[in-house]
């Protein structure tokens, strides 16, 4: 199971500041994550509200592998942000259980300097494996409160938008664009939806070939029904399902 695009296909949906509405205050969202149709591995999204030490929100991802896959390659990854009223991030933690492979990421964005500072740290060989620090705008995103706001645009099919998106190590103005209505059935039952991509492969955020899809639903909640990332044949497609929301 390839991890990183599993923890990338559910936080990396840019997103452009709230357009009048908020996302829910506080909501948590399980997914089926599919590879190579496949069942590897189970993906839990919570999102809440908060008042200390500043009224903001935060955004968790908990991923791990299941069946057969986590027997082959164990998988136990968290994704942590926190973001100002505003919906700029303010400090994304990652921390990464892979087979023997144990990582921790921080990125902390500073909107005094303008500056985001990264550094990344191998628990295994106790070393420091990157640190080093990016210009960003007034105001920059993370990857997984994106989700979020996305669901707060308005966009009409064949629009698009260009948001500013940082991952720490590169920060881009990234599109992203209404696409098509389509009616899918996920496990948490049957769906009328918008697909919307989000550009942020091929050399814009990340050099890897692929594309990203979000399908929203298409009414008042815009859930996000299901998360897709088709890559080449050879890697092949991540597909995340809804399984249950509250």
């Amino acid at each position: 199971m390839r991890s990183k695009l599993l923890i990338l296909a559910m936080t990396c949906a840019p997103y452009a500041a709230p357009q009048g509405a908020n996302p829910p205050s506080a909501e948590t969202l399980t997914y089926r994550v599919e590879w190579r149709l496949v069942t590897g591995g189970r993906a839990r999204l919570e999102w809440s509200a908060t008042q200390q030490p500043q009224p903001g929100w935060q955004g968790k991802v908990h991923l791990e592998s299941v069946g057969l896959v986590s027997k082959l390659y164990k998988v136990e990854d968290d994704y942590l942000v926190s973001l100002n009223r505003g919906m700029c991030a303010v400090a994304v933690q990652t921390t990464s259980n892979e087979g023997s492979r144990q990582r921790d990421a921080k990125i902390t964005f500073d909107y005094a300097s303008k500056k985001a500072s990264y550094l990344e740290h191998d628990r295994v060989r106790n070393a420091i494996l990157a640190a080093h620090e990016i210009d960003i705008p007034p105001c920059v995103h993370d990857v997984l409160g994106g989700l979020f706001v996305l669901r707060t645009l308005n966009l009409e099919l064949g629009q698009s938008a260009g948001v500013p998106v940082s991952d720490g190590k590169k920060a881009v103005v990234a599109k992203v664009q209404a696409q098509q209505r389509e009616e899918i059935k996920v496990p948490d039952g049957d769906y009328k939806t918008i697909r919307y991509e989000a550009f942020l492969f091929d050399n814009v955020l990340y050099r890897r070939s692929a594309h990203l899809y979000v399908w929203l639903s298409d009414d008042q909640r815009k859930l996000p029904v299901q998360i897709q990332v088709r890559m080449p044949i050879t890697v092949g497609t991540i597909t995340l399902e809804l399984e249950k929301h509250e």
